[in-house]
């Protein structure tokens, strides 16, 4: 593993690595280690998942750790497609599943249902499991607009009441899902989603953020140099109290 640039943005810790799989062995190994010491501190870990092709190896990683105690996990994840087909592949619900949900035996998968009759009422519900259950690590990446989850800076909000909400997404971000290859053209992406607030992730203990690949490299970079506004959503991290940032030199090309 190679680390090219290892430096504090605020109060997050940002490395930059020369390959995708270095960002996500790093990345998987440490929200292990982290996983892992709290559960020597306590019966049960809340653990929130994002759900997107960036988070591959660094699900890989986590999984392959073997003294993780999966059945004192809890798992949620930050959004999902309003109204999008529940068997579509690019369904969150359906990613987490395929990568980890399926593979280990958690004490319970807690999912946020896009096809829920009232998508609002479905929000407030999720909203209330995650106030019940305040999340002690979130694993997430960052958007091409700089979102996380589905904040996209439209709708972005640091002092936002709600945990969870139903939000319409940015067309970039939308013409995102079609570059990951999770959609064949735009006018298939979903144009709503429900999906956990800044507020929400936030609340989390512990954050690791992997951001790969070229496409993120301006989103990088707002991260990093600009002021800490909703305009980059992601630049929150950097005022979080235990929040660690990793790139590979594609999306870190700017910073190095």
């Amino acid at each position: 593993m190679s680390i090219l640039k290892d430096f504090y943005c605020d109060k997050l810790r940002v490395r930059v690595f020369d390959s995708r799989k270095a960002m996500g062995d790093c990345a998987g190994a440490e929200a292990a280690e982290c996983i892992k010491k709290l559960l020597a501190e306590k019966e049960t870990v809340n653990v929130m998942f994002a759900a997107a092709p960036s988070q591959n190896e660094t699900l890989a990683k986590i999984c392959a750790d073997p003294d993780i105690d999966w059945t004192r996990i809890n798992a949620y994840h930050m959004d999902e497609y309003v109204g999008l087909d529940p068997t579509h592949p690019a369904g969150f619900r359906n990613y987490l599943r395929r990568t980890i949900f399926d593979a280990k035996p958690f004490k319970s998968v807690n999912l946020i249902n896009g096809n829920a009759d009232d998508p609002d009422a479905e929000a407030m519900r999720y909203d209330r499991l995650l106030r019940e259950n305040p999340i002690d690590v979130c694993i997430l990446g960052v958007g091409e607009n700089g979102h996380i989850a589905f904040n996209d800076p439209p709708v972005a909000d640091f002092n936002d009441p709600r945990f969870v909400k139903v939000v319409e997404l940015e067309q970039r971000c939308r013409v995102q899902q079609v570059n990951d290859g999770c959609f064949d053209r735009v006018e298939l992406v979903p144009t709503h989603a429900l999906s956990v607030t800044i507020t929400g992730m936030c609340n989390a203990k512990h954050m690791f953020c992997s951001v790969p690949a070229a496409t993120k490299a301006e989103a990088i970079t707002h991260l990093v140099n600009d002021e800490i506004t909703t305009a980059c959503p992601a630049t929150i991290l950097r005022l979080h109290n235990s929040a660690f940032l990793y790139t590979d030199a594609d999306a870190g090309k700017n910073i190095l």
